[in-house]
C-alpha cells in the first residue's frame, strides 16, 4: 500500500492538523451543505404536507411522494457521510484510500443528479395532473418540495464536476510522478572507455603509427 509524502487528488499532506475554517469553504462541503437542506425542504414538506389521509395529493400517485420522500432521506444521509469523509479525506496516508473515496463520490454524486432529475421531472407531472381546486391543504408544501428537487439538480451536478476535477487531478500527479525521472540517478548504459576523457577526437589505439628500427646499411 503506497503511502503519501505529499498532496494527491487535490488535498494537502497526511498528518496536517485539521482547520474548521478551511474545511467549512471547501466548494464541495458548501454544495454539501446546501444538499442537505435542499433534501430536508423536500422530504419534510412532502412528509408534512404532501399526503391526505393515506393518499398522495399528486394527482393521488402514493409512488411520487414516495419517490420524493426517498431520494430526500438518502440524499440526506449520503451527504452527512461525505462531509465526515471530506473532514478525514486530508488525512489519509494511502493514495488508495483516497482514491477509492474519490471515485465514490464521482459516482454516487452522478447518480443523485440523474435521480433528482427524474425526480423532478416526476413530481411536475403529477401535480400537473393533479386537480388543484380538490387539493385544500399542502399546495405550498408540494411546490416548495418541486422547487428544491429543482435546485438539488445543480448542487449534485456540481458536486458531480468537482468529483471529476477531483480525479483528474489524482491522475495527473499519479502519472508525473510515476515519469519524473531522479537527476541525480546513474544512467543504466555504462559509457564507451575512454568517452569521458577531454578529448572528444583523441585517435583511437589502433591508429597510432608504429615506429619502425633504424635502418642499417649493410657492410660488404
Amino acid at each position: 500500500m503506497s503511502t503519501i509524502s505529499g498532496g494527491a487528488f487535490g488535498a494537502g499532506k497526511a498528518g496536517a492538523p485539521f482547520d474548521p475554517v478551511e474545511y467549512v469553504k471547501k466548494p464541495q462541503v458548501i454544495l454539501r451543505l446546501l444538499s442537505v437542506l435542499f433534501a430536508i425542504v423536500v422530504f419534510g414538506c412532502i412528509s408534512s404536507g404532501g399526503w391526505y389521509g393515506h393518499r398522495c395529493i399528486m394527482n393521488g400517485d402514493d409512488n411520487a411522494c414516495g419517490y420524493g420522500t426517498g431520494i430526500g432521506v438518502l440524499a440526506f444521509l449520503i451527504c452527512l457521510g461525505f462531509l465526515i469523509v471530506d473532514a478525514f479525506f486530508d488525512n489519509l496516508s494511502s493514495v488508495q484510500h483516497r482514491k477509492y473515496a474519490v471515485l465514490a463520490d464521482l459516482g454516487i454524486s452522478g447518480l443523485w443528479t440523474f435521480l433528482w432529475f427524474v425526480g423532478f421531472c416526476y413530481l411536475t407531472d403529477a401535480w400537473r395532473r393533479t386537480d388543484k381546486d380538490s387539493v385544500k391543504h399542502g399546495r405550498d408544501n408540494v411546490q416548495a418540495a418541486i422547487a428544491f428537487s429543482f435546485f438539488s439538480i445543480f448542487s449534485w451536478g456540481a458536486l458531480t464536476f468537482f468529483a471529476v476535477r477531483r480525479y483528474r487531478l489524482g491522475a495527473q500527479e499519479a502519472f508525473a510522478s510515476g515519469y519524473d525521472q531522479d537527476p541525480n540517478a546513474s544512467s543504466p548504459y555504462s559509457s564507451f572507455p575512454g568517452s569521458d576523457t577531454g578529448d572528444p577526437y583523441q585517435q583511437p589505439p589502433f591508429s597510432q603509427q608504429k615506429e619502425t628500427p633504424d635502418y642499417q646499411q649493410p657492410t660488404y
